[in-house]
């Protein structure tokens, strides 16, 4: 029907941008928790779809015809872009909930496993605690707010079909995995120095006093001793984290807006 015409002239340019926010919806911290149903996620990204839509440049309603292979090749494409930005964004977190799980198994809380409603797995009680520490820094920091106006300003550096080979961020993703496992690394040295020190303690009492039950004390202490130390260095760990975080964001953000498009 010619009434029906200039409608359908939207419905692929509006579909590619659906698929580019959900991506988002797929990897990125809190909105990738299985705690959001699908349909709720999908809703979601429906909506904010249809806010982005009028704001999208001129040359992605000039599409013409396109064929179901070509639009299946565009829609994986898209979908893309607000995955790679989600990755890239979850990866501190992801770096310290593993940090929290090694901290976990030096300190003797490899057997304490609980289930983490975000990650859908199990995980150590000290994993989820700096999971979620990192996760809150990353929503006070308005990380969420920022990834949704990078994602909003690809459209006007990457034409319709999604992002290439050669323009993904491969590069910045390698390094921030890098600083995502030293970040690991600095926020458990505390807790492995302080077991370690206990170790040696106990291991010459019990050299020292055989009579002394090192093994039952030991356990015990190491736990203790470990979580003072995690307690006592929440605060820096809580300044690193935020200065990754926005160090992973300000990457995000100068890739969203530098992005080069497909060929």
């Amino acid at each position: 029907m010619p009434a029906l015409d200039p409608i359908l002239a939207h419905v692929v340019p509006f579909t590619l941008v659906v698929f580019r926010l959900a991506g988002l919806f797929v990897a990125a911290p809190l909105l990738m928790s299985v705690g959001v149903p699908a349909r709720i996620k999908a809703m979601l990204a429906v909506t904010m779809a249809l806010a982005v839509y009028p704001t999208v440049p001129a040359s992605w309603h000039g599409m013409g015809e396109v064929g179901w292979a070509g639009l299946l090749g565009m829609v994986v494409g898209e979908a893309a872009v607000g995955l790679v930005m989600g990755v890239v964004a979850s990866v501190p977190i992801l770096c310290m909930d593993m940090a929290g799980v090694f901290g976990g198994q030096v300190m003797g809380l490899g057997l304490a496993r609980v289930y983490n409603p975000e990650m859908d797995t199990e995980s150590d009680v000290t994993g989820q605690l700096l999971f979620m520490l990192a996760t809150g820094a990353f929503v006070v920091m308005g990380g969420l707010e920022w990834l949704f106006v990078s994602l909003a300003r690809t459209f006007e550096t990457l034409p319709p079909g999604g992002i290439a080979l050669s323009s993904a961020p491969l590069a910045g993703l390698v390094g921030v995995i890098g600083s995502g496992c030293e970040l690991a690394i600095r926020v458990t040295l505390p807790i492995v120095a302080v077991v370690t020190l206990l170790v040696l303690i106990f291991g010459a009492i019990g050299k020292t006093m055989p009579q002394i039950n090192v093994m039952s004390v030991g356990f015990s202490v190491k736990v203790v001793g470990g979580l003072m130390a995690l307690a006592a260095s929440v605060v820096v760990i809580e300044r690193v984290v935020g200065e990754e975080v926005v160090r992973v964001l300000r990457l995000v953000g100068s890739w969203a807006a530098g992005a080069v498009g497909v060929a």
